[in-house]
């Protein structure tokens, strides 16, 4: 293997590719939460509206089922945007995977260890 067929340069970027796609992962994943504490919150509210707990405020209602249906458009665009950051990093760490095995790699022996060590 040459220094053209080197898979560790290819290796490397991976990894920072896959350290991006993490991070979007993990934005996702907040936004998630953030979009089912708005469908909850909104849906609380507007049952308390409903049942006359909170009074009669039309903007309450109002800012409510915005709530709601904000929450749901939000959620529902985060977890197809984190379903295909999954499956990119899957495919990442296959693409990793494969590279790793064209490596001739040695096997360090038990004597050298020793060697080492002492």
């Amino acid at each position: 293997m040459d220094d053209e067929d080197d898979p560790t340069d290819e290796i490397a970027r991976i990894e920072a590719r896959l350290e991006q796609l993490a991070e979007v992962a993990e934005r996702c994943r907040k936004f998630i939460l953030a979009s089912k504490a708005a469908i909850a919150g909104g849906g609380a509210l507007l049952l308390l509206l409903v049942l006359g707990l909170f009074g009669a405020n039309e903007t309450a209602a109002i800012g409510s089922i915005a709530a709601v249906l904000g929450g749901i458009v939000s959620l529902g665009s985060n977890v197809s945007t984190l379903r295909q950051m999954e499956a990119d990093i899957s495919k990442a760490e296959a693409h990793r995977s494969d590279l790793i095995g064209m490596i001739d790699l040695q096997m360090v022996g038990a004597r050298t260890v020793t060697r080492i060590l002492n």
